[in-house]
């Protein structure tokens, strides 16, 4: 009967858990939960949370005295420290009524809560099959924790530890989605007319929504002092100039900027680099701004909490700096043309802009001859190519074309690289690059703009050519054995349906074959009888071609071409890439 009564109570017990468990999925409101609901199962004076978190150097563990002002406290302790670090170690649980001479008593932690321990019981909690945290009961109120007590927070540890996980799953889901929105609100600025100071001081306001900082500011290089000056700062009212116009090189700013290599630093008082300018802060983090790989200026944040920053607070300040990067480069574009007012110069420097972000050499490849060519028109453009190096024998390979010609085109074409590049670098499928790429454009762009563009990746190792078409002229995959196949898969242009999906397809790469991509600006050329160059006549040249290198391809298609051409043919840009597998 006591039997009976017992799994009654432990019925009863699972089930409001699972009812208190599903009222929210707010990640603190959650733990709050949890806590009160360990201190009712057992009958304690005081409850414990500790989640594993990779990202982070030490434990944070979350108390409340159950059964006073139920206010939440939090601890941060080094990894494996008292009874709670025990049990995450060892994935056990304890049952401790003599906390006090235990070995593994923190005492420095608990000499900061309104309680004087008397007995533990601590429980791991598993969640698919790994250790997620700990949950701990403080105090049995009467008397000593039993066996059964164990018992019935075991049972509960699974729905807890479910319950936790999708909590954090949660929160992390709302942060990327809150991060992903303020990324799409910098990007939107990019087809603005802001000046630099402007556009600094949106992505500082912007980024401060989501990681919380005390003082920092966007810092750039000005290469013809060789020195570094603030455009946009916070919390530094108090610094002097000398302080905020450092020399390149020195303190930690200027150490980014010289490595260009990021760095949290979570004790500013051990790190010799770090110059004093804002006395309070124990913390801080940098990260270089880069436009294709040259260092342009340093984003840099500090906290007045020690180990403020962890990897996720890392990659974020990265990908805002990705966008800031591209931004600080257009912004001073937009400075310089609003001063110059001269078109031809307008023009020369959006050239620039635009040539900067293509390969500066030729790829080497083992067993490969690739090469690609980017011929402007007299017009600023938005063709572009790319060579991305990703991993190992995986070489990932881009053409696109957005609309329009003109400083717009070629700043919508830093706009799509930069999405492009941020994409690539979280490691998603091809299919998934092109759905979040397309995304983004469609909420920075104008309506009537759009990006068409082939995204694929080269595994060297394999021989194996996948890829994902963007509503983009189809590349041609010229056999060994002379068949021809147009790479087709995808799905539509790029930045004007938001939801569209994308598909991408392998294709297998054997000896001597061929494969091209291109933009209109190859075949939509005609002669004097109105014909159109097309996909046939480049084909044939291609054909007549085969044997020769790639770049010796390339050339003979570009001579055709404009052999081919009437004299009164405006020419647009000629872009396309030619690959062909050597042995």
């Amino acid at each position: 009967m006591l039997t009976m009564v017992s799994h009654s109570k432990n019925e009863k017990l699972l089930l409001e858990a699972a009812k208190r468990f599903n009222s929210t999925l707010e990640y603190e409101d959650l733990i709050e939960i949890v806590l009160k609901l360990v201190s009712d199962a057992v009958d304690c004076e005081a409850a414990l949370v500790f989640r594993v978190d990779h990202s982070h150097s030490e434990m944070r563990v979350r108390y409340m005295n159950c059964k006073t002002d139920r206010k939440m406290l939090i601890f941060e302790r080094d990894l494996g420290s008292g009874v709670v670090g025990w049990v995450a170690q060892y994935k056990k649980p304890v049952i401790i009524n003599d906390a006090q001479n235990d070995k593994r008593h923190d005492a420095e932690m608990w000499a900061n809560v309104d309680i004087d321990l008397r007995s533990i019981l601590s429980i791991p909690l598993v969640g698919k099959g790994q250790m997620i945290g700990v949950i701990e009961a403080i105090n049995k109120v009467d008397g000593e924790f039993s066996e059964g007590d164990l018992v019935i927070l075991e049972g509960l540890a699974n729905q807890i530890a479910v319950a936790i996980d999708n909590a954090n799953l949660y929160r992390e889901a709302q942060r990327e989605l809150l991060e992903k929105n303020l990324l799409i609100e910098i990007g939107a600025k990019l087809s603005s007319s802001l000046t630099l100071n402007e556009l600094l001081q949106i992505i500082v306001d912007s980024l401060k929504q989501v990681i919380e900082f005390d003082s920092g500011g966007v810092f750039i290089i000005n290469t013809d002092y060789s020195e570094i000056e603030s455009l946009y700062t916070l919390g530094y009212e108090d610094c002097s100039e000398e302080h905020i116009h450092l020399k390149y090189g020195q303190g930690l700013v200027g150490h980014v900027a010289d490595t260009g290599e990021p760095i949290i630093v979570s004790d500013v008082t051990e790190n010799p680099n770090y110059i004093d300018m804002h006395c309070k802060t124990k913390s801080e983090m940098l990260v270089p701004l880069k436009v294709d790989n040259r260092v342009v200026g340093v984003f840099n944040i500090e906290s007045t909490k020690i180990n403020a920053y962890d990897n996720n607070d890392l990659k974020l300040l990265t990908a805002f700096a990705a966008q800031a990067a591209v931004s600080i480069e257009r912004a001073r574009l937009h400075d310089e043309l609003v001063e110059s007012n001269k078109i031809g110069q307008q023009l020369s420097i959006a050239r620039d802009i635009q040539m900067s972000f293509l390969p500066k050499k030729e790829l080497v490849i083992k067993g490969y001859d690739i090469t690609g060519e980017n011929i402007p028109s007299g017009q600023v453009g938005g063709d572009y190519y790319d060579f991305i190096q990703i991993v190992d024998n995986q070489i990932g390979i881009a053409i696109g074309d957005v609309s329009g010609k003109g400083i717009p085109a070629s700043l919508l074409m830093a706009s799509f690289r930069a999405s492009m590049i941020a994409e690539i670098r979280n490691n998603y499928s091809i299919r998934i690059i092109c759905q979040k790429v397309n995304q983004l454009l469609h909420e920075s762009m104008q309506p009537g703009n759009f990006v068409t563009a082939v995204y694929g990746v080269m595994d060297i190792k394999n021989h194996i050519f996948t890829f994902s078409n963007c509503g983009h002229d189809f590349p041609l995959l010229l056999r060994a054995d002379g068949t021809i196949e147009q790479l087709r898969e995808g799905g539509p242009v790029l930045g004007v349906v938001p939801d569209a999906i994308y598909e991408e397809r392998p294709v297998y790469i054997n000896k001597d074959d061929i494969v091209i991509l291109y933009t209109d600006g190859v075949v939509e050329v005609f002669n004097n009888n109105d014909e159109q160059f097309g996909e046939e006549r480049l084909i044939k040249i291609i054909q007549q071609n085969r044997d020769k290198s790639t770049t010796e391809i390339r050339t003979a298609i570009y001579k055709a071409v404009n052999k081919f051409a009437s004299k009164k043919h405006i020419f647009d840009d000629f872009t396309m890439i030619v690959l062909k597998r050597t042995i």
